[in-house]
């Protein structure tokens, strides 16, 4: 009866928390690897142009994956606009401190930020495609990669 409680109370809790995501998701390697072929796309639209955003790398993989960095092709195409690429390297580690992402046994989740600044988005349909663009393929170790938009708080 306490679990019940408990449980209620956290859901409680937990749904009166406000979140700035507007849209997060991540694709799932079923093989621990992130192969070049491998592409995946995520399509949301934006419907608030008065708000202005972040738009960040998500990422889970083991603590056996062998770089302190992972270069990810990263492709934007906004609503009646041509598509955009652009190379950018994601650090997930570095010598002094370890892995910089929240990790739990060896398993490590990184949420790094690509705009240095908050920008505004048109309103309409967006399509981000992300690629690995490391010289290793597959790149083993990698459990998840995706993106998240985030409304920055006024």
């Amino acid at each position: 009866m306490r679990i019940c409680i408990s449980a209620f109370l956290v859901s409680l809790l937990l749904m009166g928390c406000e979140t700035n995501g507007v849209y997060e998701k991540s694709i799932f390697f079923p093989e621990h690897h992130w192969a070049l072929s491998n592409q995946p796309s995520f399509k949301f639209a934006i419907t608030d142009t008065t708000a202005r955003y972040h738009i960040y790398a998500v990422l889970r993989h083991e603590d056996a994956y062998r770089y302190n960095n992972l270069w990810m092709k990263f492709t934007t195409q906004s609503p009646g606009d041509t598509a955009k690429s652009q190379l950018v390297n994601l650090r997930l580690a570095d010598n002094k401190k370890g892995w910089q992402g929240a990790g739990m046994d060896d398993i490590f989740d990184h949420r790094i930020r690509l705009t240095q600044a908050p920008i505004k988005l048109k309103m309409g349909n967006y399509t981000f495609t992300i690629q690995q663009a490391m010289r290793e393929d597959p790149l083993p170790y990698v459990l998840n990669a995706g993106i998240r938009v985030e409304k920055v708080a006024k």
